[in-house]
């Protein structure tokens, strides 16, 4: 059974499974939903309370329509409220634009977090901040919304492309291009309004719990240059690459992340 939480005349939904304490909230990346940990969360559960959040336009989360221009926000405001409804101190995991959402609560939400896991986070805001040239270049320039249905096509293959390669699209199974299709104008808000990140690298300093960065050996530039800020910025940091993974790798390498994760969620 799921619970909800309202953010203004939105609202997200979340299940629990697993103990009763020891809480840890699995936030997912964009397109994919909660269901993206089923595999980790298998493996967490017998020792952890896991909570496990869709984010506004997800399972059954409030829709996200074509032509609404959703922004980032919200969802950050949505966990906020969910950290804030847990009751106890919680470790926060996430992965992609769910480990933006994840260093971002750690931020505004200390007191109420124990540790905090990241698999290639898009706090791009670092980039900027740095005036990282360099990286800021690599990042996807397009500032249009897209509306219809070969505009948000092309964008979806522009998007898969970016972190996966070129030809990545086509080569997803059809079920999955599906599923990106049903989720594409919530997506689609979620990586357009990053670019309003401001978030600069010196704020991630003040984080005192602590942090485990997960990336792949394959990273693209800018994920790259956030997991090396983070990593000499953030007091009790570690950085592990995934051998093998991209940028899916929660999912490709879900075992071998979750041996990362469950290990420091003991020492944590």
């Amino acid at each position: 059974m799921s619970s909800r939480i309202a953010i203004g005349h939105r609202h997200i939904t979340f299940t629990e499974q697993g103990g009763e304490s020891d809480p840890v909230v699995l936030i997912h990346s964009s397109g994919l939903g909660s269901r993206q940990w089923r595999r980790i969360a298998e493996s967490l559960a017998p020792k952890h309370r896991l909570i496990l959040p869709d984010l506004v336009g997800y399972g059954e989360s409030s829709v996200v329509a074509v032509g609404e221009h959703f922004h980032f926000v919200i969802d950050q405001l949505a966990m906020e409220g969910l950290v804030d409804h847990t009751g106890e101190p919680v470790h926060l995991v996430g992965h992609s634009y769910g480990g933006l959402l994840a260093l971002l609560t750690a931020l505004h939400r200390p007191a109420l977090v124990r540790s905090v896991t990241v698999y290639e986070p898009v706090a791009f805001g670092i980039l900027r901040s740095e005036r990282d040239e360099e990286a800021v270049a690599t990042l996807p320039q397009s500032t249009s919304w897209p509306s219809t249905p070969d505009d948000i096509e092309r964008w979806l293959e522009g998007f898969i492309a970016y972190w996966n390669g070129a030809g990545a699209w086509h080569a997803l199974p059809e079920p999955m291009r599906a599923t990106f299709r049903a989720t594409a104008p919530k997506v689609i808000g979620e990586v357009l309004t990053l670019g309003e990140d401001r978030t600069p690298l010196e704020a991630y300093a003040s984080l005192a719990m602590p942090v485990l960065l997960l990336g792949s050996e394959t990273s693209t530039l800018a994920a790259d240059h956030v997991l090396a800020g983070l990593e000499r910025t953030i007091p009790n940091a570690r950085r592990v690459r995934i051998a093998g993974a991209g940028h899916m790798g929660p999912i490709t390498h879900a075992a071998r992340v979750t041996e990362e994760i469950a290990a420091f969620l003991a020492s944590a």
